[in-house]
């Protein structure tokens, strides 16, 4: 094993280019096939979960939920906040940012973006929530294409631009994290989810967070400060591709409906009657199993875009 790291570290390094020693002996950091392998794992129990979960009955998981998301609200915003205040008082140029010139705040910003790289580790088991509630329909190939990239962009980015113009869109997408780990936690409590008024604006904020991140990056190409150029094209390509994403998530589920929850939702009856069949229980339609009553996952849940 030592071998073949040693030969894919040597083939990415001749690619990449040297990396950034102030993450050497970092925790997964060194080298890429555990990151790879966690991804492949993640595929892995995306294919064969709901395989294994079809003749089971669903996991309510409520007080799990409640739990997983607050921890990761309070992580999100510790990383929000973390970098928001040593970009600030740190004096980083907002246009564009390189990675060796502003000492201790890069050695700030490189830690709080250690932990942004393994909350992506963390977050495979919004899926795997899903998975065990069997709330099939909730994972797309948005919400796949979304948690399996990140992970390994991150990788990269954590070896070879650990800091500088890097914090920008993981400032941003923490604060998005905070805004929505927070619904997902309270909503998983039935008698609080009335009272959560915010969810509707989460996919308007993704949107918002893609397009400030892309022109930031569009920034730092037209005022260059040394950042390295190949890494601003990929994020700008990310950018769009996230853009596109979402956008026809959104439109399907707003605009499409004209905004009626009920009518996108009644799109699912059919795929959930077939369940119903296959699996001969009402509980396989994601009701009360699931700490929501069959009436309210009709007229209140919709996939999550994340």
């Amino acid at each position: 094993m030592e071998a073949f790291n040693h030969k894919l570290n040597t083939y990415i390094d001749s690619w990449m280019g040297p990396r950034d020693e102030r993450v050497q002996g970092w925790l997964l950091l060194d080298n890429y096939p555990p990151t790879f392998a966690l991804t492949l794992m993640y595929l892995l129990i995306v294919w064969l979960g709901p395989k294994y979960m079809r003749h089971r009955q669903p996991v309510s998981c409520q007080g799990l939920l409640v739990l997983y998301n607050l921890a990761l609200t309070l992580l999100s915003f510790y990383m929000f906040y973390e970098m928001v205040s040593a970009v600030w008082h740190g004096g980083y140029n907002f246009y564009c940012q390189d990675t060796h010139s502003a000492g201790e705040t890069d050695t700030k910003i490189i830690n709080v973006l250690w932990w942004y790289y393994f909350s992506k580790v963390i977050e495979f088991m919004d899926t795997f929530f899903f998975i065990l509630r069997k709330n099939n329909h909730q994972i797309t190939f948005l919400h796949i294409y979304h948690h399996a990239s990140m992970l390994n962009i991150w990788w990269f980015v954590m070896n070879w631009v650990p800091c500088g113009h890097s914090y920008f869109g993981a400032s941003l997408n923490s604060f998005i994290h905070v805004l929505m780990y927070s619904y997902y936690g309270l909503s998983a409590v039935p008698a609080i989810r009335p009272y959560l008024w915010w969810k509707k604006y989460i996919t308007q904020g993704q949107l918002i967070q893609f397009f400030l991140t892309m022109s930031q990056t569009i920034c730092a190409v037209i005022w260059p400060c040394g950042f390295p150029r190949g890494w601003l094209f990929f994020q700008i390509f990310y950018m769009a591709s996230l853009i596109g994403f979402f956008s026809n998530f959104y439109i399907q589920v707003i605009f499409y409906t004209g905004g009626d929850r009920v009518k996108y939702n009644c799109k699912h009856r059919v795929s959930q009657k077939k369940e119903y069949h296959q699996n001969g229980s009402v509980d396989s339609l994601n009701g009360h199993a699931n700490g929501v009553t069959p009436t309210e996952t009709i007229t209140h849940r919709k996939v999550r875009a994340d």
